[in-house]
């Protein structure tokens, strides 16, 4: 009989030598990347001037036309998870800059392409991650060194990098008008004790359909897009107004619990409405003998604000009504008009009135609105009338308003002003690109795919204006080796040009958040080797 075979102990070199299979991470990887290339390529075209726009149709039946492309990836639904990381990426630039957000996802795609052929030869990400964090670090010190200092008093630099912002946008043929527009409302509510910080939510933009954006205005003061309350034949117009901002309701009080009251005849009923009247009255009384005469309701899910009865005894004291105003419009009024929101009648004073000198109900299109101008000791806020002729126009000129602004804003925050049209970024590649060749190693070919990558935006510039890019980014790519540091794409003529005589102009913060940005999601990007689905 065979003695069974003995199973032989194994030897201490082959446990080093064990196979690991790394074809799945391998797999995930490539196939976060290509995701992620996807949605970059889906806005890709709609970069720059010469973009072309998209309709978004949302299941709700809505449309939306727009090239801003934190709105289009905002509104895309995207499911997997690496892709989603450009969704975020798009607006975290938003929030940072509030322009470039198509060039920043633009970027990350050509940086993934370029990452993906590093790692089909065989370069370990961690090593393609650390050579892409120096290579951001080493361009955002090149951009600082291209830059040029601007002032705040400068206010024709200011317009140019806000039209440059506008000129991409479907509204560019109004840029004219929306660029000094936008440098006068941020201006106007810059602090002078926080000369660096800029709050946009004290600008307020008010949109009304009617009109052409042609009408669009800068209102000093307040602008309401509710009509007065004169039902009971109350004023429209009142002048050397003292205003109240109430979040109490001028109406019968209801009971706290949830009851009926059985009322067995015709004396007990007119008791009721006596006390109710009665209430109201003193109520009024109480307003009107602070010299109050302008109203700004909040409004009420309680119960309602005001009644017919109450808008009567308003109307007959004169007082001008505007109800149901938002609640998160309470802090703006107030800060704008300089008085105290009242939260009971109780605490109605004069000295928590706001004034002004004039409060009007105007006619605009087919609606009304409320302008409350000439406002006494105004505070650091300003409105925005925006008009057009459908919704679709009205939405995207308040987009294209909010990037110009979110423009002006970089530059009080940075006062630095660089080239547009492709001139700073290929001259990034250009400066990586010798930078790499001192370099030796792995590191040295990373950070020439860094610089190959951020080609993508000259090129693209190039392609969606018609034009033949291999010729404009190569002859780009010889101006720069001569010196040109400001030659850029100059997508009207169709040629390069010193793109600063031009006046397409960008603050430094838009270009340097986009490298930083894109940069870090692409590490992340790399960085993931398996996607672990919890259910």
């Amino acid at each position: 009989m065979a003695s069974p075979a003995v199973q032989q102990p194994r030897s201490a070199s082959s446990k080093t030598e064990s196979y690991v299979d790394n074809k799945r991470k391998e797999d995930i990887r490539r196939a976060n990347i290509v995701a992620a290339r996807a949605v970059a390529d889906a806005v890709r075209t709609s970069l720059g001037p010469k973009g072309m726009d998209k309709m978004i149709s949302t299941a709700s039946g809505e449309v939306i036309i727009t090239n801003d492309g934190a709105t289009i990836l905002n509104k895309m639904e995207v499911l997997q998870p690496a892709a989603k990381m450009l969704v975020e990426l798009s607006k975290s630039q938003d929030v940072v800059a509030g322009d470039g957000t198509t060039t920043v996802v633009v970027i990350a795609g050509a940086l993934l392409k370029q990452c993906l052929s590093l790692l089909n030869n065989g370069i370990h990400p961690t090593v393609i991650s650390d050579a892409l964090h120096k290579a951001s670090l080493k361009a955002v010190d090149v951009l600082t060194a291209m830059a040029v200092p601007v002032e705040l008093s400068d206010r024709e630099s200011l317009i140019k990098s806000a039209s440059t912002s506008l000129n991409s946008k479907v509204v560019s043929q109004y840029s004219t008008l929306l660029a000094p527009l936008a440098v006068d409302a941020v201006l106007s509510v810059v602090d002078p004790a926080k000369p660096d910080l800029v709050d946009l939510r004290d600008v307020k933009i008010v949109k009304k359909l009617g009109g052409t954006v042609d009408d669009t205005e800068l209102v000093k003061g307040l602008v309401f897009d509710k009509k007065v309350s004169h039902s009971a034949g109350g004023p429209t117009r009142v002048e050397n107004a003292k205003i109240a901002v109430i979040q109490f309701q001028i109406s019968p009080p209801k009971t706290d619990i949830e009851q009926s009251i059985v009322v067995s005849d015709y004396t007990q009923m007119d008791r009721i409405l006596k006390e109710e009247r009665n209430y109201i009255l003193g109520m009024i009384k109480k307003i009107k003998a602070t010299g109050c005469n302008v109203l700004l309701i909040q409004k009420s899910i309680l119960r309602d604000a005001v009644t017919d009865l109450s808008l009567h005894y308003l109307a007959k004291a004169k007082i001008l009504v505007v109800k149901d105003v938002e609640r998160d419009e309470i802090e703006f009024i107030t800060k704008t008009l300089n008085c105290l929101p009242i939260a009971n009648i109780e605490h109605f004073r004069e000295e928590k009135l706001g004034h002004a000198d004039c409060v009007e109900e105007v006619s605009l299109g087919d609606g009304k609105i409320v302008k409350i101008t000439g406002i006494k000791d105004m505070g650091r806020t300003t409105t925005v009338l925006v008009r057009g002729s459908n919704l679709l126009v009205i939405d995207e000129a308040e987009r294209s308003l909010h990037d110009a602004l979110c423009v002006v804003r970089c530059l009080v925050n940075k006062r630095f002003l660089i080239a547009g049209g492709g001139a700073p970024e290929i001259e990034l590649s250009r400066q990586l690109g010798a930078w790499a060749k001192v370099l030796h190693g792995m590191e040295s070919h990373c950070i020439r795919s860094f610089a190959e990558a951020l080609e993508v935006i000259p090129y693209t510039l190039a392609e969606n204006a018609g034009l033949n890019p291999i010729a404009i980014v190569t002859e780009l790519r010889n101006r720069h080796a001569q010196g040109e540091i400001n030659a850029g794409i100059n997508v009207r003529k169709g040629q390069i040009t010193n793109i600063l005589e031009e006046n397409v102009v960008q603050p430094l913060l838009v270009s340097t958040s986009a490298i930083t940005l894109a940069t870090e999601c692409v590490r992340m990007i790399l960085k993931i080797d398996d996607i672990i689905t919890v259910r």
